[in-house]
């Protein structure tokens, strides 16, 4: 049996993480991942809805579409769509006749045998996995929301008070809860990055399925940017995953500035996701 090729890794990856948190609902040849427990979700979340294994080869109809948007509507999620332009370029025109923009995220991946360079750390500042039991847990899930809401790599206002504001907010809505029991089952990785005094300043997650595995929700606390802690916490994380059994690792950018970061650590262009401009990322 010959080996599967990355795009087939890639797009069976896509099929098959989301049902670690979702189950599937099947529209024609669309796929809606629904999300099995409460709480809000971190970074996204399953609600997205994906071709189908054959939908590569038959392509959404204006109904199939119409019906998954009107599912979403239904369970009060965005109306969310996200698939490999490679695999299904067909979906494109057929998403942007219903009216709903599409943007581009690049892929990037890391060649296996890439020895991954040693990142610089400011002093004092250490990078660890995060557990189920760990107190931080909560602020290391606030770090995205903080990070994406002020987009860019300029340095920004929002620091440990807005960090801790948000980390209540997790914790009293069930998304805490929800990612503790993830990080138990094995299905996620977090790793972050601290200060002396305990504060997470970046953090970034995977979620590991056959041997493949996404970096996503890589963050910088907006008032703690400039200092390479992003990198490092890529490399961390890419470097905690081939340790366990990974071998496939890839990632999606929005921003040249950051795929260059990515292409310093050794990723390189892997194809194109294509999903609705503005949606939530996607991941749990």
């Amino acid at each position: 049996m010959s080996k599967p090729s990355l795009r087939d890794r890639i797009e069976q990856y896509y099929a098959t993480v989301p049902l670690l948190f979702a189950e599937a609902e099947t529209f024609g040849p669309l796929c809606l991942f629904v999300r099995k427990n409460a709480g809000a979700p971190y970074y996204g979340g399953p609600s997205h809805a994906r071709p189908t294994s054959a939908g590569g080869h038959v392509s959404p109809s204006a109904a199939d579409i119409d019906l998954v948007r009107a599912r979403q509507r239904e369970l009060g999620v965005p109306e969310a769509f996200e698939w490999l332009a490679e695999v299904t370029p067909s979906l494109r025109g057929r998403i942007e006749a219903a009216g709903l923009p599409v943007a581009e995220r690049p892929l990037m991946i890391l060649d296996p045998l890439h020895q991954l360079p040693p990142q610089p750390l400011p002093a004092g500042v250490t990078i660890r996995a995060v557990d189920a039991d760990d107190p931080a847990l909560p602020e290391v899930m606030a770090l995205p929301e903080l990070a994406f809401a002020d987009e860019g790599t300029e340095v920004g206002s929002a620091g440990h008070a807005e960090l801790a504001a948000v980390a209540e907010e997790l914790s009293a809505d069930g998304a805490a809860a929800t990612v503790r029991a993830s990080l138990r089952a094995g299905h996620k990785v977090l790793v972050a990055a601290f200060a002396p005094d305990g504060t997470p300043l970046a953090a970034g997650h995977y979620h590991p399925v056959n041997g493949t595995t996404e970096i996503g929700g890589v963050g910088t606390l907006p008032a703690a940017r400039r200092q390479g802690l992003g990198a490092a916490v890529t490399a961390a994380l890419a470097a905690h995953a081939r340790e366990h059994g990974v071998a496939t690792v890839f990632l999606a950018y929005a921003e040249e500035a950051v795929a260059r970061i990515y292409a310093r650590l050794g990723f390189r262009p892997a194809g194109t996701t294509l999903l609705i401009a503005n949606q939530p990322a996607r991941g749990q």
